[in-house]
């Protein structure tokens, strides 16, 4: 059986593929470039991750995608929203709003649909592993549950080896998948969960706020220092 990760570089695709290789084996990690803000820190932190975990690590541009979307989490004249993290469960306010900001037209199911390319050639059962979380799934959509059902629904019809799509952390909230990578000593420091792209991280963007967050929750204050 072979498996390919869907690798961001960021602590829920991380975390999802070190659960996975508590039982299985990975021949592959991809990570997809579509002109994102954090891009070059997304790639940097999936290939320091790829060679920590000994997997083969192949990016996929797609520019188009870049072209086909005013998200904020592309389009760098945009300001990125900012998120307190009070506001982090308010999900007909501020959350709400966060996610449409930066939502990317159908990114995950381009993704996977991409990602299947890949498995099918690699043989019959071939797994795809995606960092997706039940936290996130209440404003992105794309994270749940029901979408990856209906992803495998549709790769029943459109490989011909019906590639599956697995998610290791779906079950879980983003403290939860801390607590799980702390049990597994995942590299920390070598994740990128920001939006933005800088020296360090920005601290205030949704994604760096749910990270912090799983972090305090887990009081993992000397990673809180080190990445924050």
């Amino acid at each position: 059986m072979a498996g390919v990760v869907l690798l961001s570089g960021g602590l829920d695709s991380t975390v999802a593929l070190a659960l996975y290789l508590e039982k299985n084996s990975l021949d592959l990690a991809l990570t997809f470039d579509y002109g994102q803000r954090a891009s070059r820190n997304e790639l940097a932190a999936a290939q320091s991750i790829a060679e920590f975990y000994d997997i083969r690590h192949q990016i996929v541009s797609i520019p188009f995608l870049q072209e086909q979307t005013h998200s904020a989490l592309v389009n760098r004249s945009k300001a990125l929203p900012r998120v307190e993290g009070h506001e982090l469960d308010d999900l007909q306010g501020q959350a709400l709003e966060s996610a449409r900001q930066v939502w990317v037209p159908n990114r995950n199911g381009l993704f996977l649909n991409i990602a299947a390319v890949f498995a099918e050639n690699m043989g019959e059962g071939s797994v795809l592993i995606t960092g997706f979380n039940n936290e996130e799934a209440a404003t992105f959509p794309d994270n749940s549950q029901e979408f990856m059902d209906a992803m495998n629904r549709c790769f029943t019809f459109s490989t011909q080896n019906n590639v599956i799509v697995v998610s290791p952390t779906s079950i879980y909230s983003k403290k939860e998948i801390v607590r799980e990578g702390l049990r597994l000593h995942v590299p920390f420091e070598h994740i990128w969960s920001c939006y933005e792209s800088g020296d360090r991280v920005c601290g205030q963007c949704e994604s760096c706020q749910r990270l912090k967050r799983g972090l305090v929750y887990n009081d993992a204050h000397g990673l809180i220092r080190e990445l924050f």
